[in-house]
């Protein structure tokens, strides 16, 4: 029997999480992901997609395998508060609690397939939403479902040049061995990395510089909210800095991030192949969809390096608790 951790990748995008666990040395045994384009590029990179909606997966078609890792999409809901009280049997509790949402899913997987370890991804105010009653559901299931849990905001900017805050969850089944929750390792200083870096010196400038109509546009609307006193505007990123946050809406305006080229030249987008590399996907990582699309799943993806920095220790942990039962 192999030693080999082996994971699922649910909400899988473009499989930016799955590039950050293989890299750690885990084996991706099932894929879901439902959106077309990011399923078109999920295959040309990784291979075999589970192309439904992950309400009809069975934990029953699952192979087997350790670590449920899912970057979910985080609908919005409230609760008073998590049920301690009710069998995990029954229609209440955490499922009552956290129904209608798409992490009442997983909820749903991992108590079918019983993983040793989750990894989570989300946004950062994920743990302030409504007023923390929604993040306080999510981690009560998982510790109603026998995990001990850890979570962490962590900034993308220590690996790549973007500042890019996410809330990541990590629970481990409390019988995986005799550590407790996960501990979020310490990240070692380091250089970080500028804008500049990852810039296509052969990009096409004109294709991705701004039209004068738009530049117009977003100078006026900046101009307006900031005599209102808020701080909506586009984000004039330069070469030996940091961008903002790349989002799924990038495709728009491009606004949250403009590489500046100075004032002779109206300032442009990122292409595609740049958003790849703001997110640290490796060069091999083939683009085969549209600008539009790309965009999007770009950003909504993960930070690769992140990903493989987090699902290292937790990869060597699950390894060798494997590994003594095996041997057992």
């Amino acid at each position: 029997m192999t030693n080999k951790v082996r994971f699922i990748d649910l909400f899988a995008g473009i499989g930016g999480t799955r590039l950050g666990f293989e890299a750690a040395g885990a084996e991706c045994v099932f894929t879901v992901e439902l959106d077309a384009a990011a399923v078109k590029t999920y295959q040309a990179n990784h291979g075999p997609v589970d192309a439904r909606d992950v309400r009809n997966v069975s934990g029953k078609e699952i192979p087997r395998y350790d670590i449920l890792v899912a970057g979910f999409p985080c609908q919005p809901f409230s609760i008073a508060g998590v049920s301690k009280k009710n069998s995990l049997g029954r229609n209440h509790g955490f499922l009552d609690e956290t129904s209608g949402t798409l992490f009442f899913e997983i909820a749903r997987i991992v108590k079918e397939t019983r993983p040793k370890a989750v990894f989570l991804e989300n946004v950062k105010n994920l743990k302030t939403h409504d007023k923390g009653k929604t993040f306080a559901v999510i981690v009560g299931a998982l510790e109603e479902l026998g995990y001990d849990v850890a979570t962490s905001v962590i900034d993308g900017a220590h690996w790549v040049p973007q500042h890019r805050e996410r809330t990541y969850i990590i629970g481990t089944r409390k019988t995986l061995d005799s550590r407790g929750a996960f501990q979020f390792p310490t990240i070692p200083a380091r250089r970080r990395r500028v804008l500049g870096e990852i810039l296509d010196p052969k990009v096409d400038v004109e294709r991705y510089t701004l039209s004068e109509k738009l530049w117009d546009y977003l100078q006026r609307y900046a101009a307006k909210h900031k005599a209102a006193g808020n701080g909506f505007g586009f984000g004039l990123a330069k070469s030996d800095g940091i961008t903002r946050t790349l989002s799924a809406r990038y495709y728009k305006d491009g606004s949250e991030i403009l590489v500046d080229q100075g004032t002779r030249k109206r300032p442009r987008r990122l292409s595609p192949r740049e958003c790849a590399r703001l997110m640290g996907f490796p060069e091999r990582f083939k683009i085969v969809c549209a600008d539009t699309p790309a965009y999007k799943q770009f950003g909504n993806s993960v930070v690769v390096p992140a990903i493989r920095f987090l699902a290292k220790p937790l990869v060597a942990r699950v390894s060798a608790a494997k590994g003594k039962r095996l041997n057992a």
